[in-house]
């Protein structure tokens, strides 16, 4: 626009988007972050898939539903959706997007490891019209694997905000050019809202966060016992009590 580049308006613009309304989006990772996507989306009128390695809430997803089939007997949504708890095979194979939502856990952290979930197997069961979106941790995504599956055209595109590395090396392969219009990339900015970085409350901002966890220090709050403290990161940083 202030390059005054833009052409007058004709149905294949660059950038066209897609509808995501009617679509299905696989959502991995039903924990606190993960069920506030899926109730964002739900807004949407998409249909969801749900998968969980570990932790599933049924009656969360439960009241999605009802909320879904209320919303369209209202006659607010034309299309009746759906949300279900699926494999995670067939969160993948059904998907027209993949979001993770899942910590990093590596082999031998948890029965049902996250590092790498996403790899040369797992996205050849995407749609090759899928997207994948990872905003969890960066080696949960095998990036090797994924520029290579978006150079074969193997999945449709990917949105990343965490890397492997941060900040990305320039010889990422995620940098390829032959690859750019189908990879976008961001810097680890998901939280870049005001409220979640400078909130003083430690239930919203991260500075209230470092606040709360000085506070409960300095003040011997949970009895001074720091594992019970829910801000203070470094917990095995305090000295151990001979009792």
């Amino acid at each position: 626009m202030r390059e005054q580049r833009w052409p007058s308006w004709h149905p294949f613009l660059p950038f066209l988007g897609d509808e995501v309304t009617g679509k299905i989006i696989g959502i991995v990772g039903t924990g606190r972050i993960g069920l506030a996507i899926i109730k964002k989306c739900s807004g949407f009128d998409v249909n969801i898939l749900c998968y969980d390695p570990a932790y599933q809430n049924h009656a969360f997803i439960k009241a999605i539903q009802e909320l879904m089939n209320l919303r369209h007997a209202r006659g607010i949504q034309k299309e009746k959706t759906w949300i279900k708890y699926v494999d995670f095979e067939d969160a993948l194979s059904g998907a027209d997007y993949v979001s993770l939502h899942v910590p990093l856990l590596k082999e031998g952290e948890a029965d049902k490891p996250t590092y790498h979930l996403i790899n040369a197997n797992t996205l050849k069961l995407m749609k090759p019209t899928a997207y994948l979106v990872n905003t969890s941790r960066g080696p949960v995504v095998d990036e090797i694997a994924l520029a290579k599956a978006l150079k074969q055209r193997i999945i449709a595109g990917a949105a990343l905000d965490v890397f492997n590395k941060e900040p990305l090396p320039p010889d990422s392969p995620l940098l390829d050019p032959e690859i750019a219009d189908r990879c976008r990339l961001f810097h680890h900015f998901a939280s870049g809202a005001q409220i979640t970085r400078l909130d003083v409350d430690p239930d919203k901002g991260m500075a209230g966060r470092c606040v709360q966890g000085l506070i409960d220090v300095l003040e011997g709050n949970y009895g001074g016992d720091p594992t019970k403290m829910p801000y203070v990161v470094n917990k095995e940083a305090f000295p151990q009590s001979d009792s």
